[in-house]
């Protein structure tokens, strides 16, 4: 690509470039290269508005700099017919600074959110789960629970939303997607106590899962908290079971594990570990089949950079998206003319 040049990719570009299974093997990465420290580390800024929020996640990892800013508005689909999150993510050449894409970010951040769960899932659920319990049956419930029926044998999952018709769609879309059984539970307690997984992806701002609601051995992957106002876990679940944090600092300021730190319930010090310690082999995985373990996931920048760089390569290798110049000049690219002769 013509130095000076940035490669613009919009969501139906990148859906076409990035599938699960490869946002699964550059998160796990991701995450290990972080556990390890040979990755910078990742940064944070947000901005909360009325009804909504922004946030920034940026971080290198080889030789990419990404930087994403997200607009996150859960009021949008009902009030405007718009999506909730809407954002870009712009992808740098680490080494000199060169402006190597800006792609949509939504695709990415919906499929590397459920590759995070996907790689705790494979080292905190036990190996034989086989039901799931899913609460939030939008978009990323959708991904979350195919994401587990990735590294897990699946048979069976129950769906839970605080709207009954849409956890009817979401399991007749997902029986078929995934050939399980997969059915709207009429009662949240009895569907998580059934449960091998549990897994929270909602826009909530109050706690509605407690330890009361899981079972010995069961693995919580709470997605929905990522700004210091949403809550879905009970502090005294954080308290009674073992928990895996995806970056401890970040997850101590705007994940569930916040609220359990402001009441009183955990510390620091108990968090047994960032999961990607785990997955570098410098702290164990699961202990025992009775352990209750949580992953509180607020997303990691890291994920993002790895996940835009798989795209960005594969577009170039595709002939996908256009060129611009920021002086105004837009083409199609070299290698996609070349493609078409």
């Amino acid at each position: 690509m013509e130095h000076g040049s940035t490669l613009i990719l919009t969501r139906r570009d990148v859906a076409a470039l990035l599938d699960l299974e490869t946002c699964i093997a550059a998160v796990a990465d991701a995450f290990r290269r972080h556990g390890l420290g040979t990755a910078a580390p990742p940064g944070l800024l947000g901005l909360p508005v009325e009804g909504g929020g922004f946030h920034l996640k940026a971080g290198r990892l080889d030789g990419h700099f990404a930087a994403k800013i997200n607009a996150n508005f859960p009021g949008n689909p009902s009030r405007h017919g718009l999506p909730t999150v809407q954002g870009v993510i712009a992808l740098f050449e680490a080494g000199t600074g060169v402006l190597l894409a800006l792609m949509d970010s939504m695709e990415i951040t919906t499929l590397r959110t459920g590759a995070a769960t996907a790689v705790a899932a494979a080292h905190l659920a036990v190996e034989d789960a086989t039901v799931v319990t899913v609460v939030g049956c939008g978009v990323q419930g959708r991904v979350q629970l195919r994401a587990v029926a990735a590294v897990r044998p699946v048979a069976r999952a129950w769906a839970v939303d605080a709207d009954p018709d849409r956890a009817s769609r979401f399991s007749a879309e997902m029986s078929a997607a995934l050939a399980i059984d997969v059915t709207r539970a009429p009662d949240l307690a009895a569907a998580a106590s059934a449960s091998d997984i549990v897994v929270t992806c909602t826009p909530s701002r109050r706690a509605f899962l407690g330890p009361g609601h899981v079972r010995p051995g069961a693995f919580v992957a709470a997605v929905g908290a990522d700004n210091e106002e949403k809550q879905e876990l009970e502090p005294a679940l954080l308290a009674g079971s073992t928990v895996v944090t995806d970056v401890l600092e970040q997850c101590a300021t705007i994940g569930d594990l916040h609220h359990a730190l402001d009441a009183g319930l955990m510390t620091r010090a108990r968090v047994h570990a960032d999961l990607g310690e785990i997955v570098a082999g410098r702290k164990p995985g699961r202990r025992s089949a009775e352990e209750v373990i949580v992953f509180d996931s607020t997303g990691m920048a890291l994920q993002d950079v790895a996940a835009a760089a798989a795209v960005y390569e594969r577009a170039r290798a595709a002939g996908a998206g256009t060129v611009v110049r920021l002086d105004g000049t837009a083409r199609r690219p070299p290698w996609a003319m070349a493609a078409v002769r």
